[in-house]
């Protein structure tokens, strides 16, 4: 394999490969797509932030996005199913924020079309954050003295506290959350000293065993589309292995909860392979706890295809060279509530 490591570094193979290498030989962006009608702010990313930390948005006083996403580690909870209010699980484990905002929908099953539509769910969802509805929350919000000021200084409205206000400012905070300059991006960039030997081994595995079908682009997660357009793929696509049994994967049916859709059956939002070797376990029900056990599954059940133990290693080499770089995240001072608690029993 020496030889294939050479052609590589010199990027003979990319000519070779034509269109197919190249459509995916492509560093992360430091900035994300923009709505025009959210753009940001410093003083909106700083309300964003807060609120994305303060747990008082949940029923309980104790659950708060960043409880599920951790964007001090790898921007999930590293559990199977995430916990929420009263200790209550889900059915599916909590996706990555980081880089969430290069994603065209959000969810495993693509059913909020942008970031926005995202950070307005889970507060009022009973197992998540447990909130009535969004009454409420602005309710609680205006009974903290100082979110009025955070409010005002990003959306100088008369009356800012609002939930269209709320959820423009947590998306703004998420659209900061971007890992750039991996070692895979510092080599498409010209490093090619970026990658070791078993990782360029991996990443022609990557491209060769069909990988790239489904996890192209920048962000490894599917074309850039159009907010609101997702980038869905069958999984399990080829039903039948023992996987199926042993981690339950077509216990939950994907999109077709959301549209009803008979050809939605197991469709899922493919999800971004960025940091992929610190979000551990894997799937949409987190029953896959080894990166290298996710490989050895997805070859299987995508393209009926058992790799070696060489083949998984290689694999599992390259996925972790695109771990990126993480900017320093500090925990905001929340707002206080002087002599009174705003959590109620």
């Amino acid at each position: 394999m020496k030889w294939l490591y050479t052609l590589l570094m010199t990027g003979i193979l990319g000519a070779l490969t034509g269109p197919v290498f190249a459509q995916w030989q492509q560093a992360l962006p430091e900035t994300p797509p923009i709505p025009a009608d959210n753009p940001q702010s410093a003083a909106k990313i700083k309300l964003g932030k807060t609120l994305f930390l303060d747990p008082r948005l949940s029923s309980t006083g104790t659950v708060s996005c960043n409880s599920c996403h951790n964007v001090m580690a790898g921007g999930d909870d590293n559990r199977p199913n995430s916990v929420g209010v009263d200790a209550q699980t889900g059915g599916r484990g909590a996706p990555t924020v980081w880089n969430s905002a290069f994603l065209s929908v959000q969810f495993w099953d693509g059913r909020a079309p942008s970031l926005e539509e995202q950070a307005r769910g889970p507060v009022t969802n009973p197992i998540e954050m447990g909130m009535k509805d969004w009454d409420a929350v602005i309710k609680l919000l205006k009974a903290i003295p100082g979110y009025e000021a955070l409010f005002q200084a990003a959306f100088g409205d008369k009356d800012p506290i609002t939930a269209d206000n709320a959820v423009k400012a947590i998306a703004a905070y998420e659209r900061t959350l971007i890992s750039p300059n991996s070692p895979y991006d510092r080599y498409v960039k010209g490093d090619k000293g970026a990658l070791t030997e078993q990782q360029v081994r991996g990443m022609s595995m990557f491209v060769e065993a069909g990988c790239l079908s489904c996890h192209m682009g920048p962000n490894f997660s599917g074309p850039q589309l159009p907010m609101g357009t997702g980038w869905f793929w069958k999984f399990p696509n080829k039903p039948g292995s023992e996987y199926d049994t042993k981690y339950k994967l077509l216990e939950d049916t994907g999109r077709y909860e959301v549209t009803k859709n008979e050809a939605d059956k197991h469709m899922w939002r493919v999800p971004t392979l960025r940091n992929v070797a610190l979000t551990a376990p894997y799937f949409h029900n987190g029953a896959v706890p080894t990166l290298d056990e996710a490989v050895r599954v997805m070859a299987k059940t995508q393209i009926n295809k058992t790799l070696t133990d060489e083949q998984v290693q290689d694999l599992v080499a390259f996925l972790k060279s695109l771990t990126g770089e993480f900017p320093e995240q500090t925990m905001p001072r929340l707002p206080g509530t002087p002599g009174k608690s705003v959590i109620s029993d």
